[in-house]
């Protein structure tokens, strides 16, 4: 009998969906579950986005586009980030891909022959050295401390570079850690002679900083970013990325094989959001950093340390290992005792391990009630070990 291929053997779970699908779960059997797991907005989709997408479809935009994507939806990407960054982006070096998830494969895809090596932060989000592995690739970590307010050690990472390395992995607005790297970061990391694969997903969710984009500093660069985080759009499946110019229509070829295209209607509605939710966004941002402000408050008030306030995301990065060292043992304890889903850090690389990750995407109502269910936990765990 066939057996699965290793490699669909090998690769790991992403952890978060898993404490998600268990939660859900428990639902299902009548058990009340806060979701402080997921990094999905609790809000809908802006009004004139869905109105968008609608009226698109009643027009009979359902057919496949070009495999770039919309050309008008390329401009509209093109002039967002001459207007927050003042850098001139060609719209034919942008591919337009179904979530950001695909533009993270073509990006790899493109960049790495078997044995190539990405060099990335640890902790780091869950699923980069997924992709890599599952491409032929190493994934090379230079690790990151609260202590230095989770910035990269440029030092380290210039160390860790080789003629194996095909690319330097960033994420910032980051996640998990929610630190905003700046300027003098940025153009080290530029400066270091290999392309830089820049996640951009978080721009736009900062608090009393500003985000940069690597473009700023190097035209040598990858930039994923979508629509699913700022635009409250996650289920819509609309991402991009902008490439060098020589690697557009490799890209553009590994698309066509693989996705076609992102859909039509969806697209549309991508256009409307860029040109046309200012005033929403704005208002969703005020409200994350009011949940941040909240959710930090509750968290230190139950002595669950945080090393380092998050600048941008809607993420919390607590060190829990006074409770356990265990975070997998842990983030399922909670869930099962009290009815908190969180991520266990060890999804999110070696150095995040012994702690949780806790979003604040969820409402207010249920922060709050979130932080009494784990008080309640927190002061169980604690007297227990007395």
């Amino acid at each position: 009998m066939r057996q699965p291929s290793a490699r669909s053997l090998n690769i790991p779970p992403f952890i978060v969906m898993d404490v998600l699908e268990r939660a859900q779960q428990m639902e299902r059997e009548g058990r009340s579950v806060i979701h402080l797991e997921i990094g999905e907005p609790n809000f809908d989709t802006p009004e004139c986005v869905r109105q968008a997408a609608i009226e698109a479809i009643e027009k009979g935009e359902t057919k496949y586009t070009h495999s770039l994507g919309l050309l008008e939806l390329r401009e509209a990407i093109s002039e967002n980030y001459e207007l927050r960054y003042g850098v001139a982006v060609d719209p034919g070096r942008i591919i337009v891909t179904p979530g950001t998830s695909p533009a993270l494969l073509l990006t790899f895809a493109a960049l790495l022959e078997d044995g190539g090596e990405v060099l990335m932060n640890d902790p780091h989000y869950a699923c980069y050295p997924n992709f890599v592995s599952f491409l032929g690739g190493m994934p090379v970590y230079s690790p990151v401390f609260a202590q230095s307010g989770y910035f990269p050690d440029l030092e380290d990472m210039a160390a860790r570079i080789g003629p194996r390395t095909a690319g330097v992995l960033i994420n910032s607005p980051g996640n998990p850690t929610g630190a905003v790297l700046d300027t003098k970061i940025l153009e080290g990391i530029a400066g270091m002679g290999v392309p830089v694969v820049s996640d951009e997903i978080y721009h736009g969710l900062v608090y009393d900083t500003m985000e940069h984009s690597i473009l700023e500093f190097t035209e040598e660069a990858f930039v994923l970013n979508g629509f699913s985080k700022l635009y409250a759009m996650t289920g819509w499946r609309l991402g991009y990325v902008i490439a060098p110019e020589r690697f557009v229509r490799p890209m553009q070829k590994i698309q066509q094989n693989f996705f076609i295209s992102a859909a039509a209607f969806v697209q549309r509605a991508g256009i409307t959001a860029l040109r046309h939710t200012q005033t929403e966004v704005q208002e969703m941002v005020r409200t994350y950093d009011s949940r941040r402000k909240l959710l930090l408050s509750g968290l230190r008030n139950m002595g669950l340390p945080v090393p380092v306030d998050p600048q941008g995301a809607f993420y919390v990065l607590v060190d829990a290992r006074h409770l356990d060292s265990d975070s997998h043992r842990l983030a399922f304890d909670i869930l099962e005792r009290v009815g908190v889903a969180v991520t266990p850090g060890i999804d999110f690389g070696s150095a995040a391990e012994g702690h949780l990750r806790f979003s604040y995407a969820n409402s207010s109502e249920n922060i709050r009630e979130g932080i009494r269910r784990l008080s309640e936990y927190t002061s169980e765990v604690t007297n227990y070990e007395k």
